[in-house]
């Protein structure tokens, strides 16, 4: 497997929260700066023509990324029934929920109940999606989450931004220059934040906790990113009858590589 389990500051318990609030909101910002709203709803819209569902249940929401946006768009191109979308998260933080339930907006609720991505039983009926975050889980997890997929019989798509796709020397040794890159970049990401806290001017621009931070977990999470052959190798253990999964890479609106998206839909 080419995939290195690396760490990420937001994937620990005892990580402040005001710091990975604040990297979670940079994150929504990427998404708009990368179109992944727009290229999401092109995929759903795609997805809806041979596989009919009026409701994703989004897992590992976080502050809600592309999906809220994407799900808006979605729906301005629909007659008749909208499509709804339900966040959800294992440990659903009360800012984000507020946040998504008070906003008024169409059709997005934030669900207060803790949503375990392995386990597809309990998750809300719908197409479940992961939107950058299935690289967050450690190779047996993801393959539970897989197999929980297809063990169901449930609708099942993910969307990595990133791509693993270069030699882990040359990554290594590029690292202080693709560090500095980010931290440049969250310094003028931070201006588009909404809503823009004082917490998050303080360790930005002050303390620079947030761009060390920010730089680090965006450099891991490519190295954390599965590759095709990570995740064929995580399939092939699973029965090949009565569900089917396909792989391909994702190219936005200008037609350039957007990452890739997995599939999984029961027959």
């Amino acid at each position: 497997m080419k995939r290195i389990q690396l760490f990420e500051f937001e994937d620990f318990h005892w990580f402040p929260k005001v710091i990975r609030n604040s990297m979670t909101k940079l994150i929504v910002v990427f998404h708009k700066m990368m179109g992944t709203s727009e290229t999401l709803a092109s995929l759903f819209s795609s997805l809806q023509k041979n596989y009919s569902f009026d409701q994703i249940v989004d897992l590992g929401s976080g502050a809600g990324g592309a999906m809220p946006e994407a799900i808006r768009l979605l729906n301005e191109n629909q007659d008749g029934t909208k499509t709804k979308l339900i966040l959800t998260d294992l440990h659903p933080n009360q800012n984000f929920i507020d946040e998504i339930n008070r906003s008024g907006i169409p059709n997005i609720s934030y669900s207060s109940v803790s949503t375990d991505a392995t386990n597809f039983a309990t998750a809300p009926a719908g197409l479940k999606t992961m939107i950058a975050s299935f690289h967050h889980m450690p190779p047996s997890q993801a393959k539970n989450i897989l197999r929980s997929a297809q063990e169901n019989k449930q609708p099942f798509f993910i969307l990595e931004i990133a791509e693993n796709n270069i030699p882990t020397i040359l990554w290594w040794l590029l690292l202080p220059l693709s560090l500095t890159i980010l931290f440049i970049m969250c310094l003028v990401m931070t201006l588009f934040v909404r809503p823009l806290t004082w917490q998050q001017l303080l360790f930005t621009y002050l303390i620079p906790v947030i761009p060390i931070c920010y730089a680090w977990d965006g450099q891991a999470s490519l190295i954390r990113t599965y590759t095709f052959d990570d995740i064929k190798e995580m399939l092939s253990e699973f029965p090949t009858d009565g569900y089917t999964w396909e792989m391909e890479v994702v190219k936005n609106k200008k037609g350039r590589k957007a990452g890739y998206y997995v599939q999984g839909l029961p027959e």
